[in-house]
């Protein structure tokens, strides 16, 4: 192996030429030295002592950034409701629209229970973001083709009996069997009451729902499914969810079916108002519950009905 203990450092000045090979002195390399080595430590000191900058909050956040748990970001929330109400594919009414996405925008995330499946159906998911939304809708084929569109949502069908024709005779059967099958508070998996939804997935009961949307099924003509069940199982479902409060809605509340079974399931007292096509209703349940009637009076609706 070859000895280094020899080596000689040279240094090579720009202003020397070959004509002229004078090397440096000792003395003008330490000042070199020296003056590196303070420079080096000045810049050092200057980059340690800066503070870090305040993190700057992301305004533009890409498609992959996950919005929070609680729900859509307010702005994200505005942007749905707009481009909502601004679709000519959608059914329902502008101002219901926004009546129920407010209503979201305040219990959001939550359990939400709708019956019916429409255009409105998928911004209802999406403002309920990290809730659980749950649809009902008489046309199975109508679920498949939704859930395999969009996967992840949950629905389910329903086979509805009743038809708008039978809204005085169903009416009758409820009031005299309201302390047994047809009583307000009860799990509905076992009863025997004829406007009573007992087909549905065993956990669906158990669920404490802190908002319903009764949107269906069809209620349009005589011989259509009416909404006397949807109506009579919301408002079932609220009073036995235990403590606390169920906001349901009821859409096309200006139809016949939708404003006595409301009156009758529902009850005035819990009406907190009434705008355009939809009806908002809190019922409470737990020990505010009533047991052994829907209604503190339900003379008003009786002479509207029968």
């Amino acid at each position: 192996m070859k000895s280094f203990s020899n080596t000689r450092l040279i240094l090579l000045h720009p202003s020397l030429t070959k004509h002229n090979p004078t090397p440096f002195s000792p003395n003008r390399l330490c000042v070199l030295a020296f003056i590196s080595f303070f420079a080096f430590v000045f810049l050092l000191t200057l980059l340690s002592g800066r503070e870090t900058p305040a993190r700057r909050p992301n305004l533009f956040p890409s498609p992959t950034t996950p919005i929070p748990s609680s729900g859509p970001a307010p702005y994200l929330f505005d942007a749905l409701i707009h481009y909502a109400a601004q679709s000519t594919a959608g059914l329902m009414p502008d101002r219901d629209l926004r009546s129920i996405a407010n209503l979201l925008r305040q219990r959001a995330p939550c359990n939400l229970l709708i019956f019916g499946l429409g255009p409105e159906s998928l911004l209802w998911r999406a403002l309920n973001h990290g809730g659980r939304t749950v649809f009902i809708d008489e046309n199975q084929y109508y679920i498949a083709h939704y859930e395999e569109r969009n996967p992840g949502l949950e629905g389910y069908d329903v086979a509805y009996t009743t038809k708008v024709s039978e809204l005085k005779e169903l009416l009758a059967e409820v009031r005299v069997q309201i302390r047994s099958e047809c009583r307000p508070v009860q799990n509905l998996l076992f009863s025997d009451c004829r406007l009573g939804i007992n087909d549905l997935p065993n956990h669906i009961y158990d669920v404490a729902w802190d908002v319903i949307v009764v949107d269906g099924p069809r209620g349009y003509s005589p011989e259509s499914p009416g909404r006397m069940s949807s109506i009579y199982t919301a408002a079932v479902l609220a009073r036995s969810r235990g403590e606390g409060a169920t906001d349901v809605l009821v859409h096309d509340y200006e139809r016949e079916v939708e404003k006595v079974c409301s009156g009758e399931f529902l009850c005035r007292e819990n009406l907190v108002g009434a705008d355009g096509q939809l009806a908002h209703f809190v019922i409470r349940g737990g020990e505010a519950a009533r047991k052994d009637d829907f209604c503190f009076n339900r003379t008003a609706t009786a002479a509207v009905a029968l």
